[in-house]
């Protein structure tokens, strides 16, 4: 079956996208609001995208919609409005026993309400960067803003976030010689629907060397 995009249901695209996109990292983003409110909140359009220097992107999507002067205009998500407004984050990875404090951060919570308070995670100091880190999280990342780039002012649109990491914590269980071992890890992964993975099952597969 062959779809164009022009001419498909942007829900059924979509569940195309995040049925093929399989598994995705989760980026659990802290941050906190000029007012000093803080939010957390997950999202699974995140990636690593350079070592040198050290940058990481995740991207919220608009998913809300109110009536303003010119009609209905959409509702930038808690954390975008956060980055604009302090253009400082944290990411927080999640590990399999976080799951569900996780999920529970990704609900419509009113503004004035702290995810950390609402779910009892404990927000930590960061060293770089204002908003907190959440203290169970066994890696968090402080990231400055690099860039934001927008694709559009429409529900399930989006805006890409770009920041450099400058800071990185990581819980001394996960090292082990200079190496993160993912079986202490146990991140998961974002499926569709309402499922999700671990990598539990891994495979090698050296580098081929082209003389």
């Amino acid at each position: 079956m062959i779809f164009n995009v022009k001419e498909t249901d942007p829900r059924q695209i979509y569940k195309l996208l995040i049925g093929s996109v399989l598994p995705r990292p989760i980026a659990w983003v802290s941050t906190i609001s000029k007012a000093g409110k803080t939010n957390l909140a997950p999202f699974s359009f995140f990636n690593a995208v350079s070592s040198n220097p050290p940058m990481v992107c995740f991207s919220p999507a608009y998913s809300q919609m109110k009536q303003g002067e010119h009609g209905m205009e959409v509702v930038p998500k808690d954390t975008l409005r956060n980055v604009r407004e302090t253009e400082e984050f944290v990411v927080n990875m999640v590990s399999h026993f976080l799951a569900e404090q996780m999920n529970q951060t990704s609900g419509d919570y009113p503004s004035d309400v702290s995810e950390f308070e609402a779910v009892g995670l404990t927000p930590m100091p960061s060293q770089m960067v204002k908003a907190p880190y959440v203290g169970e999280s066994l890696i968090n990342m402080e990231c400055k803003l690099f860039k934001i780039v927008d694709f559009g002012q429409k529900p399930g649109a989006g805006s890409l976030i770009i920041g450099e990491v400058v800071v990185v914590h990581v819980s001394d269980s996960v090292l082990k010689d200079g190496h993160i071992d993912p079986d202490i890890l146990q991140p998961i992964g974002r499926m569709g629907g309402d499922f999700y993975s671990t990598v539990k099952d891994r495979f090698e597969i050296h580098r081929p060397v082209i003389k």
